[in-house]
């Protein structure tokens, strides 16, 4: 018996586009998706992505090399600031994440698979309907700051590390000049600071770019296209071990910098694939 579609595929495609464009290993952009499950529905929504939407809608697609779940707790989601957040309202809202990596400069070559296989997969009824997306873009790498210099996993490692923790911080500008401000001060002078002799291993910030207008209806367009920033945290300890010390306070210090507003500080921790770790932790 034949696989399905097989008789449709064009073999000598794949060998043509794998011999030219980029295909180099840095982390030239990321999908952020941020979601929480219909109460009732967390362990459905739960083993479908793990067992069928992580594979069959990210990590089988071209250019997306990279990919990790993470979950916050209850315990977690009540760390969460500010709780007037322009991303999650309630700001405990989205109690997974999953964070890809992809080839720098395959973003539209992407974007062209993942509309086209998540059309395929709604007609074929293999999409969990009982869930909302709070945080959910394609974002452009624009800086990577690390505690320990060249020494240690790069940026490109960080979804296959076996890190702790995740901490995930949006920041607004107010213009895309002053996010550019925002930009250089977070890498030449906050981060470094706030890395330094920390459980922090690196930051890595991504800016959002606009979901193209054919997506799924149930995605909603990106904001803050020309404002944003997101931060990522990798952090080497449970991030309840080290919250008050290095997280606390990082709103105010945006505020004081005069260069934005922080509209999410949220701490997460890895799932563990294969299981139902954590589903019975969430309310």
């Amino acid at each position: 018996m034949r696989d399905a579609g097989r008789e449709a595929t064009h073999p000598d495609l794949y060998g043509e586009l794998a011999s030219v464009g980029p295909y180099g290993v840095e982390v030239g952009h990321a999908l952020i998706t941020m979601v929480e499950p219909h109460p009732g529905y967390e362990r459905a929504y739960h083993r479908w992505y793990e067992d069928d939407h992580f594979i069959a809608g990210a990590m089988a697609m071209p250019w997306m090399y990279a990919g990790r779940r993470w979950v916050a707790t209850r315990d977690l989601q009540l760390l969460r600031y500010p709780s007037d957040s322009a991303v999650a309202q309630p700001v405990a809202a989205g109690c997974y994440i999953t964070v890809y990596w992809m080839t720098s400069g395959r973003y539209e070559e992407h974007m062209r698979w993942t509309v086209g296989i998540n059309k395929r997969l709604n007609r074929d009824g293999r999409v969990f309907q009982q869930r909302t997306h709070v945080f959910t873009a394609f974002q452009d790498h624009e800086a990577t700051v690390y505690r320990d210099g060249a020494a240690g996993p790069r940026d490109f490692h960080a979804l296959d590390h076996p890190y702790a923790g995740l901490v995930v911080e949006v920041i607004d500008a107010e213009s895309t000049e002053q996010r550019a401000e925002l930009l250089e001060w977070l890498r030449s002078r906050h981060l470094p600071k706030r890395v330094a002799g920390s459980p922090v291993a690196m930051v890595t910030v991504f800016r959002p770019t606009p979901l193209p207008g054919d997506r799924m209806t149930y995605v909603k367009q990106v904001e803050g296209v020309d404002t944003r920033l997101t931060l990522l945290w990798f952090l080497e300890v449970d991030p309840r071990e080290c919250w008050e010390e290095y997280f606390t306070g990082l709103d105010a210090a945006v505020g004081e910098a005069g260069l934005g507003r922080v509209e999410l500080v949220a701490p997460f921790i890895p799932t563990v694939p294969g299981t139902d770790k954590y589903v019975d932790r969430l309310r």
